[in-house]
């Protein structure tokens, strides 16, 4: 990894939680990005170094914004001709210039593995005694972190900010009339291409990508397209290749480059996502950034360059506006 230790623990104090720039235009705050809309029918996506999990903000890791938004640059460059996508320009490493979508209500959760530790996941449900999840049917037998008979489309319904999500099936989604058949099935069918791509350049990586999410949006024109993000350890879960088998073997949880890390502490300290938020202690950012940069330069094979600027000065100047 490109990033010592000292470096690490210096982006501990200028971590990025919050933006409010004076671009003239609507601001819309997420879980991890801050979206300017601007009037030319582009959107400055500002990724913050927030962390969520089970539907909660729950801190900042160091330099996770700058990870985030340059390796999904780097996916969406690499999967342009496959499926569409909403990036522009890349004006600083924790910005994307995009363009204006219209998301649709839902998101494309694909997964390849049985596994999780929110009430979500497959592996919740499933280690409940539950063998349909989303409309797919599944085999008894499987022990977590198998991979499944095949990948699925599990859908995901948005919740609004402290809410939680809610995996449902495509009918159900057409019954309740979230989003008409025609529409899901374009997009499920974006998803599914997008995910066999990530698996594939992913395994000749050394990783597996075990599952993900897309959101997906509709252009002016009407097409749709991948926004937000694409395959990166916020949206994505990704274990080492080498030594799955092996830890699969002894009984132990796959070496993992994503956010699990953090809910496996949390879960550890008895948060699964309803209560007060543990603090979580300086080393476990630290570690939890080492893997997000990893996986980062695992994938794109070069080393991550990290921006020691105070970053709200800094984006202030690469977007022109007051800080």
């Amino acid at each position: 990894m490109s990033l010592d230790d000292a470096t690490l623990r210096a982006g501990l104090p200028i971590t990025l939680e919050r933006t409010d720039y004076d671009l003239g235009v609507e601001r819309v705050e997420g879980k991890v990005r801050d979206t300017y809309v601007l009037d030319d029918g582009t959107r400055h996506l500002v990724t913050t170094d927030r962390i969520s999990a089970f539907d909660r903000v729950l801190g900042t890791l160091p330099f996770k914004g700058q990870i985030l938004n340059q390796l999904s640059a780097w996916w969406m460059s690499q999967t342009r001709e496959l499926v569409p996508n909403h990036l522009v320009a890349v004006p600083d490493p924790a910005v994307s210039t995009v363009r204006s979508c219209e998301p649709l209500p839902i998101e494309f959760v694909m997964r390849a593995y049985i596994t999780g530790v929110t009430s979500t996941s497959v592996w919740t449900h499933y280690d409940g005694g539950a063998r349909e999840f989303c409309g797919h049917r599944l085999p008894d037998g499987l022990k977590k972190n198998e991979p499944l008979p095949e990948a699925i489309l599990t859908p995901s319904t948005k919740a609004e900010k402290g809410g939680h999500d809610e995996s449902v099936s495509r009918a159900t989604l057409l019954e309740r009339g979230v989003v008409d058949e025609a529409t899901f099935d374009e997009a499920a069918a974006m998803a599914h291409r997008l995910f066999a791509k990530g698996r594939e350049i992913c395994r000749f990586k050394g990783l597996i990508l075990v599952d993900t999410k897309y959101e997906i949006g509709r252009a002016p024109e009407g097409s749709l397209m991948v926004i937000d993000e694409i395959h990166t350890p916020d949206s994505s879960r990704y274990w080492r290749l080498e030594t799955y088998e092996a830890r699969m073997s002894a009984g132990e949880e796959p070496d993992s480059f994503d956010k699990e890390y953090v809910r496996r502490w949390l879960a550890a300290e008895g948060f699964k996502g309803d209560g007060p938020i543990p603090p979580i202690p300086d080393d476990v950012r630290v570690e939890a950034s080492r893997r997000y940069i990893e996986a980062c330069e695992t994938i794109r094979g070069e080393p991550f360059e990290a921006n020691l600027e105070p970053p709200i000065e800094r984006i202030a100047k690469n977007l022109g506006v007051p800080s």
